[in-house]
C-alpha cells in the first residue's frame, strides 16, 4: 500500500501557498481611489511587519498593536467521529484548539492577545440545537481565552447552506493583541550561531488533520486503535493544543532577547526558515514522537520526511536566541509549565536557505516553503 502525503489527503500546500503569495501582493499594491476613500487612507497607519509573518502589526505612537485570524481546519470531524464511536463529546478541547491556533500565532510577534472573537459557520441551524455540543465548545473557548489572557470578544455565526454541509461546521477566529513598549516586539533578529529551542507540543494539535483523518481509515480499528499509551488514536488526536502565551510573557519579564519565535503548525519543520534572511537551521537533537505519530510512521502510512513537514511532531513552538540565553528560557518554560530543550543551531552559509534533520538524514531546501 503507497504512503500517504498531505498532498494526497486533498490539501495542497503549493496552491494556498502562492494564493497567500498573491494576497500579499495585492494588499501592496497602490490602487486606484477616488478622492474621498484617499483621504479617509491617507491618516490610517501602515503594517510594521513584512507580509506572510505569523501576525500583522500596526505602529501606533507607543506601541503596536497586532492582528491575526485563524481556522481550526477539520480537527473537529475527528471529534464529530468519535461521538458516533462512543458517546463522548470532545468539544471542549475543540474550543481550546480554536483559541490556541489564533494566540500562538499572534504571540510569535511578542504581542498579548487582548480580545478574542470565535467566528462559526454552520449549514444548518440545526447545529446548534445539540446543547452538549454547544455547551463543551463555549466552555473550552472560554477556557482558552482565559490560557491566553484575553478577553472573548465576540464574534459571528452564520448559517450557510449549500456551502457548508448540513451536518457540519467552519470554525475560526481571529484575535487583537498589543505589544507595548515597542521593545518587547519579536522581530527577526537571527544570527550565526544562534541556538533553536523547541516547545514540547500537547500532541498534534490542529495541523495535519486531514491527512491523518486518511490514515485513520486505514486502521483496522480506526480512530478506536490503541496506542501504546493506552489511548485510543481518536483520543490522543483529540488531546486539546497547548497555548503559548504564558511562555513568552515570561521571557518578556525575564527580559530575555527572542531572536525569533515560530508556532510549527502548517508544513511542520519546514516553518523554521520562514524568516526572510538566509539561513541553514540545523536539527542535531529530534526527541521520540508522541505515539499518535509514531504509529503513523511504524505502520508505514507516512515516510518521516512527509511527517516532519507536515506535523508538529512533538515540537509545537520554536525559539531562536543567543546561546548564552539558552539555560534562562529553558529556566524559564519549567517554571511556566513548558517542556523546552536545546534542538539545534542556526548557521550563516551565504545564500543557503534550509532546514536540516541531522539524526535523521532529513533536508527541506528553502522551495518547500514559499509563504512570501
Amino acid at each position: 500500500m503507497a504512503k500517504l502525503s498531505y498532498t494526497d489527503s486533498g490539501v495542497d500546500y503549493g496552491r494556498l501557498d502562492a494564493f497567500k503569495r498573491a494576497c500579499q501582493l495585492a494588499g501592496l499594491s497602490p490602487e486606484s481611489s477616488t478622492a474621498e476613500s484617499s483621504t479617509v487612507k491617507s491618516s490610517a497607519p501602515k503594517l510594521s511587519t513584512p507580509l506572510g509573518e505569523s501576525a500583522s502589526l500596526i505602529e501606533l505612537d507607543n506601541s503596536f498593536l497586532a492582528h491575526v485570524e485563524e481556522g481550526l481546519g477539520t480537527k473537529h470531524l475527528v471529534a464529530d467521529a468519535m461521538f458516533a464511536l462512543t458517546g463522548a463529546c470532545h468539544y471542549r478541547s475543540i474550543g481550546i484548539d480554536l483559541v490556541a491556533a489564533i494566540v500562538n500565532d499572534l504571540v510569535a510577534t511578542g504581542a498579548m492577545p487582548v480580545s478574542v472573537a470565535m467566528h462559526v459557520s454552520a449549514g444548518s441551524g440545526a447545529w446548534f440545537a445539540d446543547e452538549t455540543r454547544s455547551k463543551e465548545l463555549i466552555d473550552g473557548f472560554a477556557q482558552g481565552c482565559r490560557s491566553g489572557g484575553a478577553t472573548w470578544g465576540g464574534g459571528e455565526t452564520a448559517t450557510l447552506k449549500d456551502v457548508v454541509s448540513e451536518s457540519s461546521v467552519v470554525l475560526s477566529g481571529s484575535a487583537v493583541g498589543i505589544i507595548q513598549p515597542k521593545s518587547k516586539r519579536i522581530a527577526p533578529s537571527i544570527k550565526d550561531r544562534d541556538a533553536i529551542l523547541f516547545i514540547a507540543s500537547s500532541g498534534i494539535h490542529a495541523n495535519g488533520l486531514t491527512l491523518v483523518r486518511e490514515v485513520s481509515g486505514r486502521l483496522p480499528d480506526g480512530y478506536l486503535t490503541k496506542l501504546a499509551d493506552g489511548r485510543t488514536f481518536g483520543e490522543a488526536l483529540l488531546t486539546p493544543s497547548a497555548i503559548y502565551v504564558e511562555l513568552i510573557h515570561q521571557c518578556q519579564i525575564e527580559k530575555i532577547d527572542l531572536h525569533y519565535a515560530i508556532p510549527i503548525t502548517g508544513h511542520g519543520w519546514r516553518k523554521l526558515m520562514r524568516a526572510d534572511e538566509p539561513f541553514v537551521y540545523r536539527i542535531d537533537v529530534v526527541r521520540d514522537p508522541t505515539p499518535e505519530f509514531k504509529l503513523m510512521i511504524d505502520q508505514n502510512f507516512i515516510d518521516e520526511a512527509e511527517a516532519y513537514a507536515t506535523f508538529n511532531m512533538g515540537a509545537g513552538f520554536a525559539l531562536m536566541v543567543d546561546e548564552a540565553d539558552v539555560s534562562k528560557v529553558i529556566d524559564v518554560a519549567r517554571r511556566s509549565n513548558y517542556n523546552a530543550w536545546r534542538a539545534g543551531t542556526v548557521i550563516k552559509n551565504g545564500s543557503e536557505k534550509a532546514v536540516e534533520i541531522a539524526p535523521l538524514g532529513i533536508r527541506y531546501a528553502a522551495d518547500s516553503l514559499r509563504l512570501r
